[in-house]
Formats: C-alpha cells, sequence, structure tokens
C-alpha cells in the first residue's frame, strides 16, 4: 500500500512538473507590435508676400510717382528654401508715371531678368525679393533689387542695383554699397566683390 502510494505520488510529481514546464514555455504569437511612423507635414506652398509703394521723387526737373508693385505668380517655377519649403516666385511691376498721370516707365520684372547675377543651383531655389527706389541721381532713377532665399527668417539673398535712365533705359548690377537698406526687401544691402552693369 505504501509503495502504491509513493508511485501515485512520484506520477503526480512527474506531471505537475511537465505542466509547470510547459506553462513556462513562452507561447508563440503571430501579432507584430510597431510603431507607426510619423508623417512629415508638408507646409502648403507660401507667399513671400504681396505689397505696393508708391513714392514721389524730384527727377530731372519734375516730380513723377514711383509705383512698385509685388505680387506672388503661380505661374512660376516655384522657389525652395531648402527646407522642403515651397514658395510661388514673385513679379514686380515698376511704374514711374508724370505729374498729368501719364507714364513715362511701366515694366514687369521677374527672377529671369536677374539671372545673369546668380548661379545655376542658386537661382533654382530663390525668389525676387525686392525692388525699391533709393535715388534720384543725374539722369538716373535708381533701385535696390534682391534676389535670394524665400524664407523671411534667412538673410540669403543677392544685392542687385537697378537704374532707369531719363531715356527709359534700364540696366542692372551688383551692389557695391553698404548703406542702401529696405525693410520692404526684407534684408539689408550687402557689399558685392564686383561691379559689373548691363543693359536688361
Amino acid at each position: 500500500m505504501k509503495k502504491q502510494y509513493i508511485l501515485a505520488c512520484a506520477a503526480f510529481i512527474l506531471l505537475a512538473g511537465g505542466t509547470l514546464q510547459s506553462c513556462k514555455e513562452k507561447k508563440q504569437s503571430d501579432v507584430i507590435i510597431t510603431t507607426k511612423p510619423v508623417e512629415e507635414k508638408k507646409l502648403p506652398t507660401q507667399k513671400v508676400g504681396d505689397y505696393e509703394m508708391e513714392t514721389p521723387v524730384d527727377w530731372v526737373g519734375s516730380t513723377y510717382q514711383v509705383v512698385v508693385e509685388r505680387k506672388a505668380d503661380e505661374s512660376l517655377p516655384l522657389a525652395d528654401d531648402g527646407q522642403g519649403n515651397k514658395y510661388f516666385d514673385n513679379r514686380i511691376s515698376v511704374r514711374v508715371v508724370r505729374k498729368d498721370g501719364s507714364e513715362f516707365f511701366n515694366r514687369t520684372f521677374t527672377k529671369e531678368d536677374f539671372s545673369a547675377y546668380v548661379d545655376a543651383l542658386y537661382k533654382k531655389n530663390s525668389a525676387l525679393l525686392g525692388i525699391v527706389l533709393d535715388k534720384a541721381e543725374g539722369d538716373y532713377l535708381v533701385f535696390a533689387a534682391s534676389v535670394g532665399s524665400p524664407d523671411k527668417m534667412s538673410d540669403e539673398y543677392v544685392p542687385l542695383v537697378l537704374k532707369i535712365s531719363r531715356f527709359g533705359d534700364v540696366s542692372v548690377s551688383k551692389d557695391t554699397q553698404m548703406d542702401i537698406s529696405s525693410d520692404q526687401q526684407g534684408q539689408p544691402q550687402l557689399p558685392a566683390e564686383d561691379e559689373e552693369e548691363d543693359g536688361v
């Protein structure tokens, strides 16, 4: 009887041990837990900012109104701020109006008009930022112009000088002056290494 009891106990321990051992085994699962990738939110295409500015100027014996208007143009290739954010490039119109209301000068400029002064890579990722009247000097109306990063927080740009003669001719050169500045352009004018002047 005692022997049977011992055998029964041994059998029970073996069975219990097998059960305990089988409980310790980790169950296989077909469920794979992973982290969902976070999608980067891209900003919609932005504008540098439209503006219109009218400035009276005494020039060659008379008073003129110089009207400069900047507008985003969705038909132009987009500009990139280098961070993947896209911006509409701008068209800037310059009108010089006589006292009687007739127009002495009226022309719209794009970045392409200044392409000779901007390298190919920079041209691709930049926008026409501004054209602002600086002064009347002799036979010329002198404007500060800039092509650069469309990001308002950036200070990357190429400073240029645009001149309109008393005959309506237009010439462009690199800016070599330190004292030209404008809020409309978004950046102060900085010196350039050399100066070249061409008709546009």
